[in-house]
């Protein structure tokens, strides 16, 4: 008998290989195992559990007829293989505004012309912003009707959130319906949806109305992530890894919706870090469906999601702020940013590649979140970066704005297209390895490593 004066359940160690229990619904009542000091493969004390085989039975207590053990059980529950990227869908609004006359409608529809010094500050934004067009659900009408939107700092909450606990949902399902399609498979298949907005809260969520808006089972297993901010393209993606790879046959759809209708304000000359934003961010929404073990008759692999992690920049409290008011959503940039990611960016590159044995930074495909093009260039600097390595990313940028957490998505999507149509080798620019990096308030970076799949098998 067990000495329990002795040992607590915690100190059980697991059987020894080749004395395992089957799992056959035909076997009954196993007998109960009793350690002896003589025998060193159940001895309490000299064994170490966390040395054992994880696949390994705990000793029986009781009689347990026709029962699996907590391990088989969670052996069952896993999948074998990676996480996977299976499909893509992105969606933006229809509104379209091009970047080079932003300025002057911006300053117009804020009733600030007279503030011609601050209108040829934000013009000199928006020439070096890299970005050629973005899309906006705020359109000139819907500015008109809102005045206090158009206001630097104008009780105008209200009429933010009446626009967008409809609107994110709504765009939400406009991407997932592409990835859905693109998949191949019923969304009663999908069990898990991660929904992701710095867009406006509510109760029940945005991830209960898209839950409605597609149709998918009430059973569906929803995350509902808001204001996290610009990393959370790289969070959704680690956390999607973990729900596909610990719950065998998961297929979980994200999506991250961003609609600049919580930021949107006039300009003060006071708080230019407010500008930034306005020449920066643009609306759009991304969905990816993840899964482990894909059923290749129908679903086709893009990327493969190897590893992911979160750290938090060292120095860099309040770099990037926003916080939610009467007002809206405000922006605030505190700190050189650029300088910060870039400083600091080689050390979450060591620390994902070094245990695949990947130093040379060059030999990577790229997907990095494009805070603005400041980022983009001292990154691409202080590693020696050839110019083609944020190819995808760049063109996103200039393309879409800054959309937030959909951004490495999209990226995502332009990057496996372009490989399709110029004939490359694998969905990663021919390359096997890459990562992807979100940038965000904290200063929080997520690093995930992505191996690609041969184009053929994409197709």
């Amino acid at each position: 008998m067990w000495h329990h004066n002795h040992h607590s359940l915690r100190s059980l160690t697991p059987c020894p290989r080749g004395s395992e229990l089957p799992i056959d619904p035909t076997y009954h009542s196993p007998p109960c195992i009793k350690p002896t000091p003589s025998d060193p493969n159940t001895s309490l004390n000299t064994l170490n559990p966390s040395k054992q085989n994880p696949n390994h039975l705990l000793l029986p207590l009781v009689h347990l007829p026709q029962m699996a053990s907590i391990e088989q059980i969670r052996k069952a529950q896993r999948a074998e293989g990676p996480a996977t990227v299976l499909a893509i869908g992105t969606a933006t609004p229809s509104n379209c505004v091009t970047q080079a006359d932003y300025p002057d409608y911006y300053f117009r529809i804020t009733k600030s012309e007279h503030m011609t010094e601050l209108k040829e500050k934000f013009k000199r934004m928006c020439d070096k912003s890299m970005i050629n067009k973005r899309y906006m659900h705020l359109t000139e009408e819907i500015l008109t009707e809102n005045p206090n939107m158009c206001a630097y700092m104008a009780p105008s909450l209200d009429a933010r959130q009446d626009i967008v606990v409809v609107e994110v949902p709504k765009l939400g399902k406009e991407a997932a319906q592409k990835a859905i399609k693109e998949w191949g498979q019923s969304k009663s298949k999908i069990t898990h949806l991660v929904f992701c907005t710095t867009s406006g809260v509510d109760m029940p969520g945005a991830d209960y109305q898209l839950t409605k808006l597609l149709g998918l089972r009430p059973s569906v297993k929803r995350f509902m992530m808001y204001q996290q901010g610009c990393f959370a393209g790289g969070t959704v993606l680690r956390l999607a890894k973990d729900l596909a790879e610990n719950n065998k046959g998961a297929r979980v759809l994200v999506v991250c919706s961003e609609i600049t209708a919580v930021t949107f304000r006039g300009p003060v000359d006071t708080h230019l870090d407010s500008l930034v934003g306005q020449a920066l961010f643009g609306d759009g929404a991304a969905a990816v469906i993840v899964g482990a073990d894909p059923d290749t008759s129908i679903e086709r692999p893009l990327f493969q999601i190897v590893s992911a992690g979160q750290t938090i920049l060292p120095d860099s409290d309040g770099a990037i702020d926003g916080h939610l008011r009467e007002v809206g959503l405000t922006f605030h940039l505190l700190k050189d940013v650029p300088g910060l990611i870039s400083k600091n960016i080689e050390k979450s590159l060591v620390e994902a590649f070094s245990p695949i044995g990947i130093n040379d930074w060059n030999s990577i495909f790229w997907i990095a979140h494009p805070g603005g093009p400041a980022i983009l260039d001292q990154v691409e600097a202080k590693l020696g970066l050839k110019e083609e390595k944020l190819r995808a990313t760049r063109q996103v940028l200039s393309e879409y704005g800054n959309m937030s957490s959909a951004c490495v998505l999209f990226i995502l999507d332009e990057m496996r297209r372009k490989c399709v149509e110029e004939g490359k080798a694998t969905t990663g620019e021919g390359l096997d390895w890459g990562v992807l990096f979100g940038f965000g308030p904290g200063l929080t970076v997520e690093t995930v490593v992505l191996h690609s799949v041969p184009i053929q098998a994409a197709q």
